[in-house]
């Protein structure tokens, strides 16, 4: 998500990431994280960043033209898109489809947690095997999931197929990965300016978050798309726990980074990476210049 000009994209022709999981994923370092560590990722990312999720819902309810009435939430995770598809659309039924068992159950959770558990159903299914035969809809929404298969173009014509006609499918992609840090550090700091930067493109080139320009592969199997960008930003105010609420999700996220990288970025951003997860005076928890930058892009495809 972080700076749009560092986007992480690739072709139509790219070989895409085989994580599997089908999971709503900060990025393709996913693949390593347990269901746990994962679903606190997804659920920090909406709780700083989430503001993305009400502008998206929002433009689906614009863009589909009736209230609908079936929406699947394709590869949903820890539920977090479920949940606001369930707010934005208050007469629908939300069925999350996951390959995880564990994910679907801490979205049932969540939507019981919520008092939506009335109208949120789960599956279980592989997106790398057939569509399921039974899972149609009038929106289908698909959020840092569709880059995950193995064969996009044909999820992608199954979901065309399990759309209603007029029906709407709404892609999500993080265009970039979380930022934390200002883009300019102060001389006295030894935590050098552009650390991020360095650290996101060497990332890039091992494939984390790759996704193409999914317009031309949606329209190749019949649909027209709409494309659209949501930007979003957290800056931590004086209010308890905002501070910490941002230090933990950049801990959370670059010590991801740093396991990564300990290997391939250079001994000097290493040692960066190292004072920031620290406990001096470098460290997240101590700093007051921490704000959380996430960038995302929509596709919005509709049968005719």
């Amino acid at each position: 998500m972080s700076n749009p000009t560092h986007s992480h994209k690739a072709s139509p022709s790219h070989e895409h990431g085989h994580k599997h999981g089908h999971r709503h994923a900060a990025g393709h370092e996913a693949a390593h994280a347990s269901d746990a560590d994962l679903a606190q990722t997804l659920n920090l990312d909406a709780r700083l960043l989430g503001s993305y999720l009400t502008d998206a819902t929002t433009w689906a309810a614009e863009l589909v033209g009736r209230s609908p009435e079936t929406i699947i939430d394709v590869g949903a995770g820890s539920g977090v898109g479920t949940l606001a598809l369930a707010r934005q659309f208050p007469d629908a039924r939300i069925t999350a489809l996951d390959k995880s068992a564990d994910m679907l159950a801490m979205t049932l959770a969540a939507a019981t947690d919520n008092d939506l558990a009335g109208r949120v159903d789960s599956l279980q299914a592989d997106l790398d095997e057939p569509w399921p035969a039974s899972a149609s809809a009038d929106l289908l929404w698909a959020s840092s999931s569709l880059h995950e298969v193995v064969a996009p173009e044909r999820l992608l014509a199954d979901m065309y197929a399990a759309l209603t006609p007029g029906g709407l499918l709404v892609v999500l992609e993080m265009d970039g990965l979380p930022s934390f840090l200002p883009e300019s550090m102060p001389g006295e700091s030894a935590v050098p300016s552009g650390l991020e930067v360095r650290l996101h493109e060497i990332l890039a080139g091992k494939g984390w978050n790759h996704f193409p320009e999914w317009a031309p592969v949606m329209e190749s199997v019949g649909f027209s798309v709409e494309r659209r960008a949501f930007p979003t930003s957290y800056i931590p105010t004086t209010r308890e726990g905002s501070q910490d609420l941002a230090a933990q999700y950049a801990r959370h996220f670059l010590q991801r980074i740093h396991q990564a990288l300990a290997d391939t970025a250079s001994p000097a951003d290493v040692a960066a990476l190292e004072l920031l997860l620290g406990g001096g005076p470098e460290s997240l928890e101590r700093r007051g210049d921490l704000e959380v930058r996430g960038h995302r892009t929509g596709w919005a495809a509709r049968k005719p």
